[in-house]
């Protein structure tokens, strides 16, 4: 069975880091695009972050665009959200996903991990 789990969340001030971890069980989805996504008001997630299944190409979401960093060990089946400058509006259970390769949607999901931001 696929497993994704989330890990490294935790409760930090304002203005730290936090560096998130999402561990991918099954070797092929080594090769499938993943995304960083937290629940929003109305929505059940919304998008924070994407990387390639190469680690080639990413994009993320413009309220943590230059302060959020995806990375991605395809060696390790383990992929990073790295959260510097952090804010209370950050505070969410973040969650990852996986899109195989040639997919449409990110069919798999972890557990989620909480982040919580203090003032």
């Amino acid at each position: 069975q696929v497993q994704l789990v989330e890990s490294g969340g935790g409760l930090v001030q304002a203005g730290g880091s936090l560096r998130l971890s999402c561990a991918i069980s099954e070797s092929t989805l080594s090769i499938a695009h993943m995304g960083w996504f937290r629940p929003a008001p109305g929505k059940e997630r919304e998008f924070v972050a994407f990387i390639s299944w190469s680690g080639g190409s990413s994009a993320y979401a413009n309220s943590v665009k230059g302060r959020f960093t995806a990375s991605r060990d395809n060696a390790k089946n383990t992929v990073y959200l790295q959260m510097n400058s952090l804010k209370r509006e950050d505070t969410a259970v973040y969650y990852c996903g996986a899109r195989p390769v040639g997919g449409n949607e990110f069919g798999y999901w972890g557990q989620g991990t909480q982040v919580t931001v203090s003032s």
